[in-house]
């Protein structure tokens, strides 16, 4: 299953060579402790307090409590994929608390922690569109006033380019990657649904579940609620998405 977990982050996930490196080096670096310190063959036998103790391991080799936690984030992502896969009915990673100074209010997010972010969106209306929110303010490097003035027309989706109206009144066009794109496909069925009882001329992009548009206040809420699941990141301001797309 450790060579699926990397065909999937490569083909289907579509990561960079360097996250996949690091996703490698990270989950291979466990499944070996587990193997030769503790005797757990094979990560569907691994339990938290295995991941404690190979956290504990790296904490001993004088890593910082950031390297530790971002070793966390990948053991998260890997066991969710196992979950996913049917392999476990739960992850352990999810009970293991990051360590203590690890994200000191971070004004950068780094691409473990919107790893971490993206994946704990859940597989509902609200967090499909949630999901295709975070996705393109970190695709195109959007403020979440320029995000939340979209109209449907600025949209390319076939193309992946949104037309933006940033400071000034000054028109963009700004590209995005197939992931935000998918998330949008995936989020559009709930749109149409919400939108049908609407009848004003106006086509906001993003939507509440009655149909208007959304705002300002309402993303970031939606983005700390997002942070508060994945128990990664301290806090994630929206403008560190756009640093982090930068």
């Amino acid at each position: 299953m450790v060579e699926r977990f990397f065909e999937h982050l490569e083909w289907e996930r579509n990561l960079s060579p360097a996250t996949l490196h690091a996703y490698r080096r990270e989950t291979q670096g466990f499944v070996e402790f587990a193997a030769t310190r503790l005797d757990v063959l094979g990560p569907d036998r691994a339990s938290a307090a295995v991941i404690r103790a190979y956290l504990a391991h790296l904490h001993s080799k004088k890593l910082s409590p950031r390297s530790i936690s971002r070793a966390l984030a990948c053991l998260r992502t890997f066991f969710r994929f196992l979950v996913a896969e049917g392999q476990l009915n739960s992850s352990p990673a999810d009970a293991v608390p990051h360590p203590k100074g690890a994200q000191p209010a971070p004004e950068i997010a780094d691409r473990y922690a919107i790893e971490d972010l993206l994946d704990g969106f859940p597989d509902t209306p609200a967090g499909r569109r949630d999901r295709a929110i975070v996705e393109l303010l970190y695709a195109a490097g959007l403020r979440v006033g320029e995000l939340v003035a979209l109209d449907l027309d600025d949209l390319r989706i076939k193309e992946r380019m949104l037309r933006v109206q940033g400071k000034g009144r000054k028109e963009r066009l700004v590209p995005f990657g197939r992931k935000a794109a998918d998330a949008l496909n995936a989020y559009f069925p709930e749109r149409r649904r919400w939108r049908m009882k609407r009848e004003e001329d106006e086509e906001p992009l993003f939507v509440n579940q009655r149909g208007g548009r959304l705002t300002d206040r309402s993303v970031r809420r939606l983005l700390s609620e997002a942070v508060r699941r994945s128990a990664n990141l301290v806090h994630v301001h929206p403008h560190a998405l756009r640093h982090a797309f930068a």
